[in-house]
């Protein structure tokens, strides 16, 4: 049976760690980078893994990268603070770790995510199928501020079970989000040579709630589903419009 080795990269996550690492608790190796926590982050870290190093902030992929550099297992798991390791989900990881001959180098695993206290069904949130478990050797993370991506060599497959997103627990953390990744967001595209219009930026927002809330169903969320399509509006809105300030300012 192969080890696993879990990475994870945190900044005040004091809320969170607890109920993440008792989640995943059986792995073989647990492996934390934090990026200057000035809440209890680190200490629960440490009572869980000897594995916690400290780090300034370079970006989600450029963090998770480190993560991964201080992995000494074949098999990683990726996981987020606000994320939860169900029992069905560990089954199957432990049951791609038994095999001897497996043909995959990673597995896609179904992510069903709250907000504001709803697990989201619709709305493009599920299922949310991102790859989490794979090879070290077959992989590594997209250099990306934010939205990174795992670049995977081989094949893909799929595993039965879900992993649990606490995305949002209330609206202070959305828009402390959406503020955040909307700046992060515009900063990649600045790096890319993207430009912007208000105009544009109104356009994008309205498309992005139509989205949402009609072409994906999340008025099947109630009235999560329309804060949702709301907070996506508002993201790509200020996504755009910072990234037209920006480039006037450059």
């Amino acid at each position: 049976m192969y080890k696993l080795s879990v990475i994870l990269i945190t900044k005040n996550e004091a809320a969170h760690m607890r109920a993440c690492l008792e989640s995943v608790a059986w792995a073989d190796e647990i492996i934390v980078v934090d990026s200057g926590s000035t809440d209890d982050t680190v200490a629960i870290a440490r009572e869980f893994t000897p594995q916690v190093h400290e780090h300034d902030w370079p970006g989600f992929g450029a963090q998770k990268n480190r993560a991964l550099g201080y992995a000494t297992n074949e098999w990683v798991f990726s996981i987020d603070a606000d994320e939860r390791v169900t029992p069905e989900l560990r089954a199957a990881i432990e049951a791609v770790l038994r095999k001897e001959d497996g043909t995959c180098s990673g597995y896609r695993i179904s992510r069903l995510s709250s907000y504001c206290g709803r697990f989201m069904r619709h709305s493009g949130w599920h299922p949310d199928r991102i790859v989490r478990l794979f090879k070290r050797s077959a992989a590594r993370f997209s250099d990306d501020l934010v939205h990174e991506r795992l670049l995977i060599e081989g094949e893909v497959g799929q595993l039965e079970g879900e992993l649990l997103h606490y995305a949002f627990d209330n609206l202070e953390e959305v828009l402390h989000k959406v503020n955040h990744y909307s700046s992060a967001g515009a900063a990649m595209q600045q790096q890319r040579g993207r430009t912007a219009s208000l105009g544009g930026a109104v356009l994008r927002g309205l498309w992005s709630f139509l989205r949402t809330y009609i072409l994906r169903g999340g008025f099947l969320d109630g009235r999560e589903g329309f804060m949702l399509a709301v907070s996506n509006a508002e993201g790509t809105y200020y996504r755009y419009l910072k990234l037209m300030l920006l480039n006037e300012k450059k």
